[in-house]
């Protein structure tokens, strides 16, 4: 009977916000071999009592500090070379939060950092991503996580025309430029203010407040909310 090699499974979280028409990550220090000193995406072994979900789940508790948050599984990275101690494959999620809860989740921890996410490619071609720090400097990643990243951009470009999955980047209620702006961000490129306004109030996803915007300096936009946030 032919033996069997062992491998580990674990899971890493593309953890992404969207602010000041740019994407954002986290990513958490390495402290020790392999790739000591660099950054990587939030991730870990999945324990033997564990489902992958739920492994996903209390990596984003305690590295992160967040729940509640939408995330889905992305992709499955077995590639044997990827991680030098042993045949690792990841099961990669992607999670989507507001900016206001992605800043307070990152605080001012020092093995916590904000990554700004660099596409170097169109549309949905796909392939890795770059990461810069707010400052603009490079940040060198661990493994594979650059592909990681890559995908979950990939994922998010793929299902803006029809799935609601921008309204998890946005607060509670907003407008409709501050949806425009998410999506223009997402996918890397403008958008016709006229026609998109348009498709959005004819999907049926958007629910008027009844409210508008405050304490602004220019005429107050109409607030609008997910009518099936839900739902997701």
């Amino acid at each position: 009977m032919a033996t069997r090699d062992r491998f580990a499974i674990t899971v890493d979280i593309a953890l992404l916000t969207a602010q000041d028409g740019l994407l954002w990550t986290l990513l958490v220090d390495r402290s020790h071999e392999p790739f000591a000193g660099a950054r990587c995406l939030p991730g870990g072994f999945v324990q033997p009592d564990e489902s992958l979900d739920a492994a996903a789940a209390r990596v984003l508790r305690q590295q992160p500090r967040l729940a509640d948050l939408f995330i889905e599984q992305l992709y499955s990275f077995g590639d044997p070379q990827r991680d030098p101690r042993e045949r690792i494959i990841t099961i990669a999620y992607f999670a989507l939060v507001h900016a206001d809860r992605f800043r307070e989740a990152c605080g001012d921890s020092v093995d916590r950092v904000v990554g700004r996410v660099e596409v170097p490619w169109e549309g949905e071609t796909g392939g890795p991503v770059t990461v810069s720090t707010e400052a603009g400097e490079p940040i060198d990643l661990a493994f594979d996580h650059d592909e990681i990243l890559g995908m979950a951009v990939k994922r998010l470009r793929g299902r803006l025309n029809y799935s609601p999955i921008g309204f998890q980047l946005l607060p509670e209620r907003f407008t409709l430029m501050q949806l425009q702006t998410v999506h223009e961000t997402i996918s890397g490129r403008p958008v016709n203010k006229d026609s998109f306004r348009r498709r959005m109030l004819a999907s049926g996803d958007l629910e008027a407040t009844g409210t508008r915007q405050r304490n602004v300096g220019h005429r107050p936009a109409k607030l609008y909310r997910f009518a099936r946030r839900s739902a997701l």
